[in-house]
């Protein structure tokens, strides 16, 4: 009977530090799915403008892709649209990390017949 307060002892460390694991774990997946909708609003904006839809179409359908708070950018360059979207983490705002993604399209208007 001497190991008795040991249980408790040692649940009383144990369980917060699960508790903090399962919290981490919430975040990271939080963070990933955050990651994904940068990816696709990338996608969907690089998509949008290189079928020569206005810039203001093109940012839209990135936003409507991204997660909240995202900032969208769009430029083209020679032949080539770029999009790129930065989202801040989901979770604590004292996260210094940012989500974010890159995607480049072919301007079709570029594509001609052969010379």
């Amino acid at each position: 009977m001497r190991d008795r307060g040991y249980v408790t002892a040692e649940a009383a460390l144990v369980i917060p530090a699960l508790v903090l694991f399962a919290a981490m774990l919430v975040w990271a997946l939080m963070a990933a799915a955050g990651q994904i909708r940068c990816v696709d609003a990338a996608r969907a904006g690089a998509r949008a403008a290189s079928r020569s839809e206005p810039a203001e179409v093109a940012v839209a359908a990135a936003r409507e892709a991204a997660p909240p708070g995202a900032r969208v950018e769009l430029e083209r360059v020679g032949d080539l649209w770029r999009v790129r979207v930065a989202a801040p983490v989901p979770g604590p705002a004292g996260i210094p990390l940012r989500l974010g993604a890159q995607a480049v399209a072919l301007a079709e208007d570029s594509v001609g017949p052969p010379p």
